[in-house]
């Protein structure tokens, strides 16, 4: 039997995310909610009053009910109010008559290869000549060099004046494709533009939050005192993103690195950093004598606080931190008024508090990552820990004859052994809760993880001790160089030698991380690929064996055991469905040739133009869709040498292939007039080949289905598309109208 009564906020906190998870899947479908909860809180009240005037006492059960009922609804309606699109201003009322809208920069853009990434919030549009107030996002790209300049960087608060209309996000174009559109909306970003530095004019600086505005000018001059001292670029990058959690620098050789040894946390400002912090000053009251009282208690939370909140802020008041700086202000309050309140419900309290914050929250993975590996680590970091008392072995080692350094060495030994052990229990911990996650959003599962935190862990957290303590020092002594400018030089031999010690433990850090990855190669599970309800299942199998453990029942091994061979079923039946499914995909993936033979659960992925794809490409157009189909075998060709698919180049512009009876063309470049008639069910048009319709017609007969692939120019598959449909042609653009798919019987 589970008792609520010592955990009663986390039964609150489920009851209003249910409510969230409710809207999401059918909220558009939904009235709006706001007078039905009014109703139900006025019910509550009304029954709490009835139930006080009653003699006896009232029946709490019905008012318990009654109460998740009333936050079940307010989380439907607080998310339908957290809404944008279904304001009467929005962006989406406007359609395509927009000639003009004003906007300002809404967050720090994304630094990519060619272009800089942010998002804007529509401030007013002008329509027919008139200027009206608007709401909504748009998630617009900038270009970094035009015209042989360069483009200045997006600023926070910027204030734009932009020509032409946003178009609305694109919905997925490839079969199980990564929702982008979702994505954004889970932002409140509902439309895209590319931005042309002729389409749009910076009129002027008024930042949506002065506060964050401040934030972020002092996160990027603090990241100019590690620019200054930290000469290597490698590290330079590293120790930017561990401090300031900013990853602008970091290559994707190093992000994939860190990837592969399950260490990416670590590059992410977040609850370690801030619990590092919250450790770093209990450590520090506690060496304050006579630490007793409730004024003590009232000064140590406002320094903890204090500390908390103010590297929140010089590290830009990023989202992953300011969920760190809430849960821990809640612990730190909890403690100063020394209340004996249960870990759980003081996360419960703090998770509810964020989601009535946003809570579009609930579908953020760093929000999810961050709550389950905090609960799994409150609940079985000690257990895990329990196994083995390695203190006490090396204690029982000691003898009274034995040499003074031999005890001391037994001691120390057993320091070791424990802080050790108490580390493998906490990532531990941490891997039981957010396994299935990682599982679902990575595809994969680094088994070094144990042995990459062990040393990982402890380097990094004493990195971000002392880059806390050179940005210190860098400011103390900047303000004795300004008392005393002529010791400025010497001054500065103390960050120098700072720098020199945080540098060196970036480098070890870097170093070590790689190592593990040629060290152990084969250590990275990747290419896995669970379903939705297949992560649910395994949560399940993991919450049931939990309980087994603890209430020592064997029903429970029974529902773990049962809840497996749904799994094994749900994988099982799946792949008996699919194995008589075979189809051809021409894939929309920008500017790449890209075609896919897929039969049952196995497919042969080919590229066109004999250029791999890259990670970004495979993760976001083709796993999605190995995951929709539950595919077992699936490889990746560079071209048409090697692949299992017969191809023959009939010319250097021409490759022709039949697969599974379906007679496929790829054309590029221009086709002769001349070229040998070859009748085919698809055509692929490729880097904007240059054909004549007539010339299709009689190479290929008219029956061909005409498709323009990625690598194909807007401009050109414009014209194209009209000459073509005028000759009798109805061809397919992948990019517009997504992926090409032929089903075959």
């Amino acid at each position: 039997m589970l008792h609520w009564a010592p955990v009663a906020f986390v039964r609150l906190t489920l009851a209003l995310a249910a409510g969230i998870l409710t809207y999401l899947y059918v909220g558009a479908a939904l009235p709006a909610l706001q007078w039905l909860l009014l109703a139900l809180v006025f019910s509550y009240i009304v029954f709490q009053i009835w139930a006080a005037r009653q003699p006896t006492p009232g029946p709490t059960d019905a008012a318990g009910l009654l109460a998740l009922v009333v936050l079940y609804v307010a989380g439907l309606t607080l998310t339908q109010h957290a809404t944008e699109s279904r304001r009467a201003d929005h962006l989406y009322r406007f359609g395509n008559h927009i000639e003009f809208y004003r906007a300002v920069v809404d967050e720090p853009a994304v630094v990519r290869p060619s272009t800089y990434a942010t998002t804007v919030r529509v401030q007013a549009v002008r329509v027919a000549g008139q200027w009206r107030p608007a709401t909504g996002g748009i998630r617009v790209s900038v270009p970094r060099t035009e015209q042989g300049r360069e483009v200045a960087l997006p600023r926070y608060g910027d204030v734009w004046l932009v020509r032409g209309a946003p178009s609305p996000s694109k919905a997925p174009l490839n079969p199980g494709e990564f929702d982008y559109r979702r994505y954004l909306a889970y932002h409140q970003v509902y439309h895209q533009q590319f931005v042309h530095t002729d389409q749009y004019l910076k009129t002027d600086v008024a930042p949506p939050n002065a506060l964050v505005a401040v934030s972020l000018r002092a996160a990027r001059a603090i990241e100019g005192v590690f620019k200054q001292y930290v000469h290597s670029k490698r590290e330079y990058a590293l120790a930017a993103a561990l401090v300031l959690g900013i990853k602008d620098d970091v290559d994707q050789q190093t992000q994939q690195a860190y990837a592969n040894t399950g260490t990416t946390h670590i590059m992410a400002v977040s609850g370690l950093q801030v619990g590092l912090l919250f450790g770093a000053v209990s450590w520090l009251l506690t060496l304050v004598p006579g630490r007793r009282g409730p004024f003590f208690r009232l000064v140590s939370a406002l320094l903890g606080l204090a500390v908390i909140w103010s590297y929140a802020f010089l590290t830009g008041l990023s989202a992953s931190v300011l969920r760190a700086a809430v849960m821990f202000s809640f612990i730190i309050v909890a403690r100063a008024l020394d209340r004996q309140s249960s870990m759980y419900n003081t996360l419960a309290l703090a998770a509810f508090v964020l989601l009535c914050y946003n809570p579009y929250l609930l579908v953020d993975v760093g929000f999810q990552l961050s709550f389950l590996a905090v609960l799994s680590i409150v609940y079985l970091q000690s257990r895990i820990a329990g196994w083995f008392d390695l203190r006490d072995w090396a204690l029982s080692h000691l003898r009274p004859w034995q040499p003074q350094w031999q005890q001391k060495a037994w001691r120390g030994a057993g320091r070791l052994l424990d802080a050790t052990w108490q580390a493998t229990a906490l990532s531990l911990a941490a891997q039981v809760a957010t396994f299935p996650l990682g599982l679902f959003y990575f595809h994969q599962f680094p088994l070094s993880f144990l042995l990459s935190n062990l040393i990982a862990v402890p380097i990094s957290s004493g990195a971000v001790y002392v880059g806390i303590v050179l940005l210190v020092v860098k400011g103390l002594t900047s303000l004795l160089a300004l008392a005393l400018p002529a010791a400025a030089p010497a001054l500065d031999w103390v960050p120098r030698a700072v720098a020199w010690v945080f540098e060196w433990m970036i480098w070890f850090f870097n170093e070590y991380i790689f190592w593990i990855g040629r060290a152990l190669p084969g250590a990275l599970i990747a290419g896995i690929h669970i379903t939705a309800l297949q992560a649910w299942l395994i949560f399940a199998v993991i919450l049931t064996l939990l309980i087994f453990f603890a209430a020592r029942r064997l029903a429970w091994l029974g529902i773990a055991c049962a809840l497996l061979g749904v799994f094994a079923g749900n994988r099982v039946w799946a792949a008996h469905e699919l194995a008589p499914d075979e189809r051809l995909i021409i894939y929309s993936i920008p500017r790449r040739s890209v075609v896919g033979f897929w039969q049952g659960a196995a497919a042969t992925i080919i590229t066109s133009d004999s250029l791999p794809l890259t990670e970004t490409e495979r993760t976001y157009r083709i796993v999605p869709g190995i995951i929709q189909r539950e595919a077992r075998q699936v490889a990746y060709h560079p071209g048409w040498r090697g692949a299992p698919v017969p191809a023959v180049a009939a010319d250097k512009n021409l490759v022709l292939s039949v697969w599974r009876g379906v007679r496929l063309a790829f054309v590029s470049g221009k086709l002769s007039s001349a070229t040998r008639p070859q009748p085919v069910d698809v055509v692929v048009l490729r880097r904007n080949a240059r054909v004549a319709p007539e010339v299709l017609a009689a190479v290929f007969g008219r029956q061909a289905q005409v498709v323009f692939d990625s690598s194909c120019r807007s401009w050109y598959v414009a014209r194209q598309d009209s000459v073509l449909r005028a000759a009798g042609f109805r061809p397919h653009d992948v990019t517009a109208q997504g992926a090409y798919t032929v089903q075959l019987p």
